[in-house]
Order: C-alpha cells, then sequence, then structure tokens
C-alpha cells in the first residue's frame, strides 16, 4: 500500500464571501515541492471568480486519467517488445448531469498518438495494449467515468 498526498490551499483575499463574490483561485501543493495554481472552471463559477489561466479540478481528474492510462500503456508496449518513442495524448472530458440531476464527468475519451521505433503494433495488437493498460491503471480503476480511448 502507498499513500499519496496533496496540500489544497486557498486564502479569502478580497470580494464579500457570503454572497458568493470571491475568488476561488487556490494552490495544490504535492510532496515533491511542485505548487499549482488552481481555480474553479469558468464553466462553473464565472471569471473573474474563477481563473481560466489556473488549472481546474475537471481538466486535473482528465489529465489524471490520461496520464495513468499512458504510463500503464508504456509499461503494456515494453513488456510486449513494442518501443515508443513518443506518446501525445488530447484527453476529453465531457460533463453531463447524472440519474439525480448533478453534473459529473461522465466520460473521459483518450486520443493518443504513439510512435513507434521500428516495430509497430497491428491493430489487433494496440487493442490489446490499450485494453491491458486500462486494465492495470489505477486512476481508471478507482472511478466510475467512462473511458474509452479513440486511436
Amino acid at each position: 500500500m502507498s499513500e499519496h498526498t496533496a496540500t489544497v490551499q486557498w486564502r479569502h483575499t478580497s470580494g464579500d464571501f457570503l454572497t458568493g463574490r470571491y475568488s476561488r483561485e487556490h494552490t495544490w501543493t504535492f510532496d515533491c515541492g511542485v505548487t499549482v495554481a488552481a481555480s474553479s472552471s469558468p464553466a462553473a463559477v464565472r471569471v473573474p471568480f474563477s481563473n481560466p489561466d489556473n488549472v481546474d479540478p475537471e481538466e486535473a481528474y482528465v489529465a489524471s486519467i490520461a496520464s495513468c492510462h499512458m504510463l500503464s500503456f508504456l509499461y503494456a508496449a515494453m513488456k510486449e517488445g513494442f518501443e515508443v518513442v513518443s506518446y501525445e495524448d488530447h484527453a476529453i472530458g465531457t460533463m453531463t448531469k447524472n440519474e439525480r440531476g448533478v453534473l459529473w464527468v461522465s466520460s473521459v475519451v483518450l486520443r493518443p498518438t504513439i510512435l513507434y521505433a521500428q516495430r509497430v503494433p497491428s491493430a489487433e495488437e494496440l487493442s490489446r495494449l490499450h485494453h491491458s493498460a486500462h486494465e492495470q491503471c489505477f486512476i481508471a480503476n478507482s472511478v466510475r467515468t467512462a473511458i474509452t480511448v479513440d486511436s
């Protein structure tokens, strides 16, 4: 077992908190010392109370899924003898309302572009690699969001 930590910090600096007119800007600090400027999504809370230049939780969620899938894919490809030279994914998360009318990230579509050194997997092998990556991905095993790969 392992633990993974993040410190989320927000301070009221201006605006009227009780009327909802306050900044949602905050920071995420990780155990490695990296601090990320974060905010609510402008799709959820209008500017100037959200900062579109900061990472929002929904973007981070999509990036987390895509990153975990990539890492699992690289491992699966290595085990199968496919040398990956580069992997780039333009993942898209979609928010919809659930059965209770509450917004949630209901699906994430991964769209990786993968370059190989020499041996390129067939369509069947690529499908098997992505399936294996999905099965091994810690994040995919932790969520109920539908995750698909468009390759």
